[in-house]
């Protein structure tokens, strides 16, 4: 059967219509979806129509797939799983912060969170970083997570979830500055609304291959059996003005790797 239409769905159009995505009601033939709640509004509402995903984080553990290597349903696409992406993470906050030995790990109870954590602990472990889980699910738990960072005396923060919605997202930021350590977030909204640095899936270049996923759709392929892939390129966001804030210098090393710098005095 030749697919002849393709649509992509954020996360607010899923909401608003993943109950109506139906087969053969729209003439939709495939459905290319951003990030986690709209590819899962998308499976919940159908299991025929081919689905390229992109971004979403370890789509194995939400079930969207049955392995990554070979899909086994109607799902398939672009997502954040990728070890290296953590240890490139861990690499720069040893940078940021010579001789780190503690981290707090910021994390919300998304689906797939033990496989993250897990992985997490192993590549802090091979750098021999002691990282210790924070599960932030509320406002309060935020706070009191951020005021156990100098009991528990750690000396750098890895937010590993997100993106959040606009308000937790700045209210994690604003606690970040409180506390006065390095923070590396994963996704690059919070570098630009005022975090320090972040490390992040190059969304462009995602969508770019997603295409690809589509054309091969498109002339017969099926979803089941095209590799879901791991993100390939990346972006390293700094954000100069909170580095002043914080009094911090940042090592012209990773500075001149940087995809993006924000600095209000150029």
């Amino acid at each position: 059967m030749p697919w002849t239409k393709s649509v992509c769905l954020g996360r607010n159009q899923a909401a608003r219509t993943g109950g109506m995505i139906v087969p053969g009601s729209s003439g939709v033939g495939i459905l290319v979806t951003a990030g986690t709640p709209a590819t899962l509004a998308a499976r919940r509402a159908n299991a025929t129509i081919p689905i390229v995903l992109v971004g979403v984080d370890d789509p194995v553990s939400l079930g969207l797939v049955d392995k990554l290597t070979q899909p086994g349903g109607n799902v398939t696409g672009l997502s954040l799983t990728s070890s290296e992406v953590i240890a490139e993470r861990l690499e720069l906050l040893q940078q940021l912060v010579p001789g780190l030995h503690r981290l707090a790990v910021i994390v919300r109870d998304d689906p797939g969170l033990d496989q993250k954590l897990q992985d997490i602990r192993n590549s802090a472990q091979r750098k021999g970083i002691e990282a210790l889980m924070l599960e932030v699910t509320t406002a309060k738990a935020g706070e009191l997570a951020f005021a156990r960072l100098h009991v528990d005396r750690a000396e750098g923060i890895y937010v590993a979830s997100g993106p959040l919605g606009p308000v937790k997202r700045a209210r994690i930021i604003e606690l970040a500055a409180e506390s006065r350590r390095p923070v590396i977030y994963s996704f690059r909204v919070f570098a630009i609304e005022g975090g320090l640095i972040s490390f992040a899936a190059d969304y462009g270049d995602l969508f770019r291959r997603a295409a690809g996923y589509v054309d091969k759709i498109l002339k017969g392929s099926h979803p089941a059996d095209l590799p879901v892939e791991p993100p390939r390129k990346f972006r390293l966001t700094i954000n100069r003005n909170t580095a002043r804030l914080l009094g911090l210098t940042i090592p012209p090393a990773i500075l001149a790797r940087a995809d993006e710098v924000i600095d209000q005095t150029t």
